[in-house]
């Protein structure tokens, strides 16, 4: 980590939000709660904090792109259940969610960033990397891990972001901002950037590409981890990071490579995080780079709200279950739990150093 990092003020923070256009988290929303005399965690149960009767109001929010909400209808057109899904036994030994976004909504369901935090650490996910995907969540991501000592913040603008930023004159302008952030001692990552192929044309890949290459480089300028968000580009990927000079520490986020991609990754020390989409049944590249991942690679992540592990894909997601994740993956590769558990916590504190 850059030994010129520096905590960046409120009042800045908030300068920098007025420009975007946005306002900063309320201090409600990251460190209140309404659980004052605490909860009890019922295995096989919803958490108590993500049930839907807690809450008003949230249900008749928009839902879907370009809103807050992740939308109620899935890929197929159908309603979405809306139900969290219920809470397994606690991981023997506590880990880290590598990537989520507590600033994102699923189901009815509204939670403070402290209710959701104290649900994962009673699952044994006892701290995140908070990731941001443009100016505003990336001011979230900042604020929370200012907020909570359990939260380090990830600060970019998603490869799909880009292209419409450059539509309208305004890539560079954000990508400064972005470069002020990663300055604060609570950013411990650039990301999520990349390349995604999946949903942007031809038209947008020079936007994307440039804006790859410039999150390379602040990775580099202030000494912190790049999370790469790599979808139908795998080659492209490598090759720029080659090309500009790859980070001390790159993470693939949501790994979404074959056995090909998982050989250059052993191969030259980057980072497999492993999503909720490892444990689908037609993932079965997934799982054959999971079991030849280098263990001192891996890593374990939600993407909250998304990409909802077996057998609740559809469902609400958020970090506690990453606890399902974690346990398919040690009975995959064969692997004792808490032995994969300890190892995934190392793996978290040498790409992003110390929480506390």
């Amino acid at each position: 980590m850059c030994d010129s990092s520096v905590e960046l003020t409120q009042e800045y923070l908030d300068s920098l939000a007025a420009l975007s256009g946005y306002t900063m988290p309320s201090k409600r929303s990251l460190t209140g709660t309404l659980f004052d005399n605490g909860w009890q965690l019922e295995e096989g149960e919803t958490p108590e904090p993500y049930r839907a009767h807690h809450y008003t109001g949230i249900a008749e929010e928009a839902s879907g792109e370009g809103t807050r909400r992740r939308s109620t209808t899935g890929e197929n057109g159908r309603s979405r259940n809306l139900i969290f899904p219920p809470a397994p036994a606690p991981l023997p030994y506590p880990i880290v969610d590598n990537h989520t976004h507590m600033d994102l909504l699923d189901g009815e369901v509204e939670i403070s960033a402290r209710d959701a935090l104290d649900t994962g650490q009673k699952l044994g996910i006892a701290r995140i990397v908070q990731v941001g995907c443009d100016v505003p969540s990336s001011l979230y991501a900042v604020a929370a891990a200012h907020a909570d000592s359990r939260v380090l913040a990830a600060v970019a603008l998603h490869p799909n972001t880009a292209p419409e930023l450059a539509a309208e004159g305004k890539l560079d302008e954000h990508l400064a901002v972005i470069d002020s952030l990663a300055a604060d001692a609570r950013v411990r990552a650039i990301g999520e950037t990349g390349l995604d192929y999946f949903r942007t044309g031809e038209e947008g890949l020079e936007a994307q590409h440039y804006s790859f290459r410039e999150h390379i480089r602040m990775a580099k300028k202030h000494g912190i981890a790049l999370q790469i968000h790599d979808r139908d580009a795998h080659e492209d990927v490598v090759r720029i990071l080659d090309e500009e000079g790859a980070p001390e520490k790159v993470v693939f986020h949501c790994y979404s490579g074959g056995p090909e991609l998982a050989t250059i990754c052993n191969e030259r020390g980057w980072y497999m995080s492993f999503a909720g989409t490892v444990t689908f049944k037609n993932s079965l590249a997934l799982q054959e780079s999971l079991a030849m991942a280098r263990p001192e690679l891996m890593l374990a992540e939600t993407d909250a709200p998304f990409l909802t592990p077996h057998p609740f894909r559809g469902r609400p997601n958020a970090s506690y279950m990453t606890n399902y994740t974690v346990r398919f993956m040690a009975a995959h590769r064969g692997d004792d739990l808490e032995a994969l558990c300890r190892q995934i916590a190392e793996n978290s504190h040498a790409v992003y150093g110390d929480w506390d």
